[in-house]
């Protein structure tokens, strides 16, 4: 009789996982979908499609508070999907969050693989950053004038993304746009800290020659701008010891940090705690984000 041998475990992880990522993407597009179809539209103005670079995803969403002067702080919101997929269009409810509390943000999109890899996104990330802060500051797109502070902020892919903004300074500095313009940084379930790459699919976006300028937590010197780094005790998807390893590394070498983990809370829900249409929502992160971006924009 031949005998049987049990599938092994970590074989079907390896398997499971791109289809595990996958159906979180598709989840979450259509639940951000009806989030924004009940997202309010008051106490401030949404301009889209404003372009920062040439191409198709070349553009940005602007989400402008009423009342809004030359000191009321910029955020620019880089968005998640695995290096491969999401649109600044999944986001109004993260734009009225903030900009009903008196903030602007801003919401680029960016390439993605297969039409580019590493560092393909995070150059257009760079770009982006240094194109709306401009802008804004000039006093464009009918927002006034002002020497306004700059926050940088993602979710998931897109918080590795505006990490490498935030500690290797080479990216900002070949768009003009010095290290210290920015105020802070804020993380939200971001992978920072993720050698050795053990899927095939993130072999592809990040090639081999790259690796060594893909982590944040590697140029972390202590000229970093302050960051809340955020994340969820039950996310499934990306570790929370990235959160762990990058606060621990700008905290030792003296950079401000506040490190917040929250039990519960999954991958998504990181991000979908901002969408004020979700009735009974503990308000624990948004609440942190606005105090940290507040404290730091005086």
């Amino acid at each position: 009789m031949r005998s049987s041998q049990s599938f092994p475990i970590h074989r079907l992880r390896t398997l499971l996982a791109p289809i595990i990522v996958s159906l979180v993407g598709l989840w979450f597009a259509g639940c951000a979908a009806a989030l924004n179809a009940a997202t309010s539209g008051d106490g401030y103005e949404r301009v889209s499609d404003l372009r920062y670079r040439d191409g198709e995803r070349g553009t940005y969403d602007l989400y402008v508070p009423d009342g809004a002067d030359g000191d009321t702080p910029l955020v620019v919101f880089i968005h998640g999907g695995s290096w491969a997929d999401g649109s600044k269009d999944i986001y109004p409810f993260l734009g009225q969050a903030l900009a009903s509390e008196g903030i602007i943000v801003a919401i680029p999109n960016y390439r993605l693989y297969p039409d580019v890899r590493f560092p393909g996104f995070v150059e257009d990330a760079a770009a982006a950053t240094a194109v709306i802060a401009g802008e804004l500051r000039r006093g464009d797109h009918g927002v006034p004038a002002g020497q306004r502070k700059v926050f940088l902020m993602g979710h998931s892919a897109g918080a590795q993304i505006a990490g490498l903004l935030a500690t290797d300074e080479r990216w900002l500095a070949r768009q003009s746009f010095p290290a210290e313009g920015l105020a802070g940084f804020i993380g939200l379930a971001g992978p920072y800290d993720f050698l050795p790459l053990t899927e095939d699919r993130y072999r592809r976006v990040f090639p081999a020659d790259t690796l060594g300028d893909t982590q944040p937590v590697a140029f972390v010197d202590g000229g970093e701008p302050p960051m809340l780094l955020i994340a969820g005790e039950a996310d499934t998807v990306v570790d929370p010891k990235n959160t762990r390893s990058l606060a621990a590394k700008a905290r030792a070498q003296g950079v401000e940090v506040e490190e917040i983990m929250y039990p519960g809370v999954t991958h998504t829900g990181a991000i979908t705690a901002f969408a004020t249409a979700i009735p009974f929502q503990d308000g624990a992160i948004p609440s942190a984000t606005l105090s940290f971006i507040r404290r730091y924009a005086r």
